[in-house]
């Protein structure tokens, strides 16, 4: 991957319609809660987590499982249950288990050269490629795709097909209040995909519906402030624009938790850019609520990148949460 000068990698992440987490360092949970019950976390900031073994196509990958519709199969893999997954329709692709290997249509391909300021992601699913698998009885899956014969997932830290266990990068967020640590895995977009060092799905723009995080919906709503305070050692940095100069999580607001009705980890991503008057006014101080930045849009403080009318921008990010802490 080339490396991308900070102004450019910004005017591709506005130009893009993204992102909703750049691939920057995270912060490990400590003593908080953990919601993925087959997760374990490290010191490091990355999180262990069981790989299964999965087929597209008469090829082998190996893939996780982060969230499922009903809880049935979020007990069987020790994930959070996600009501509204049922929800994806067309997203979803199909597949079943044989002798407990999971096959399916579309596999990926990690073969490309991320390339940042190109807008080229490292992995792109095949066509029909989707991280969501509905199985036979109805029941969604969130399982995306994380190593195959082409290579291997840019979250990925380590993988043992020996012991079925990979290591996936983790980014801090914020949640009503709380810190959140998620892995990004698949985006809908190319520009989103590239700076998170997630898989391009565009399959997942299907999913139901664009700016509604009801539970009629299978999306959920996550703000990504473009122009918030940067400084690593500043209290109220937030933001693309300090992810890139300071070399952190973004710090991303995500409207809701696992164990939530309305929860989703199809996060239906809402560009944010402090007006120049909030900013003047020392307005731009870091959010930590999906509702508080409502209510900025409200008033007139907040609005979408370049002055347009806050809302959805039709970009969809898989980033299931794994804790709280």
């Amino acid at each position: 991957m080339r490396v991308t000068p900070p102004a450019a990698a910004l005017a591709l992440a506005l130009t893009a319609l993204s992102v909703a987490a750049v691939d920057a360092p995270a912060h490990a949970a400590g003593n908080g809660t953990v919601f993925v019950r087959s997760a374990v976390e490290h010191a490091d900031r990355t999180v262990t987590l069981p790989a299964h073994r999965g087929e597209a196509a008469g090829q082998s990958f190996w893939y996780v499982v982060l969230d499922a519709s009903t809880s049935k199969a979020a007990d069987r893999f020790g994930v959070n249950r996600s009501n509204k997954l049922a929800n994806v329709g067309t997203a979803a692709q199909r597949g079943h288990f044989v002798g407990g290997v999971l096959v399916v249509g579309a596999g990926v391909d990690f073969g490309p050269d991320r390339d940042v300021l190109g807008g080229v992601p490292g992995s792109v699913g095949d066509d029909g490629y989707s991280p969501l698998v509905r199985l036979p009885d109805g029941t969604v899956i969130d399982a995306p795709q994380i190593a195959n014969a082409t290579g291997l997932h840019d979250k990925v830290v380590t993988l043992s097909t020996a012991t079925g266990k990979v290591t996936l990068r983790e980014t801090e967020g914020r949640s009503r209040g709380n810190v959140v640590h998620y892995v990004s895995t698949d985006a809908s977009k190319a520009g989103p995909a590239a700076l998170e060092g997630s898989t391009l799905a565009p399959r997942l723009d299907a999913a139901p519906t664009p700016g509604d995080d009801s539970t009629h919906s299978a999306r959920a709503g996550l703000v990504a402030f473009t122009n918030g305070q940067t400084g690593a050692d500043n209290p109220q940095r937030q933001g693309i624009a300090s992810a890139l100069a300071d070399g952190l999580d973004p710090l991303n607001v995500l409207a809701w938790e696992p164990q939530q009705g309305r929860y989703s980890p199809l996060w239906d991503v809402h560009l944010t850019e402090w007006t120049p008057a909030a900013k003047a006014a020392g307005r731009d101080l870091r959010q930590s609520r999906f509702a508080d930045v409502e209510d900025l849009a409200r008033a007139g403080l907040v609005t979408a990148p370049g002055g347009g009318t806050w809302g959805a921008s039709d970009v969809i990010v898989i980033c299931p949460i794994i804790s709280q802490g």
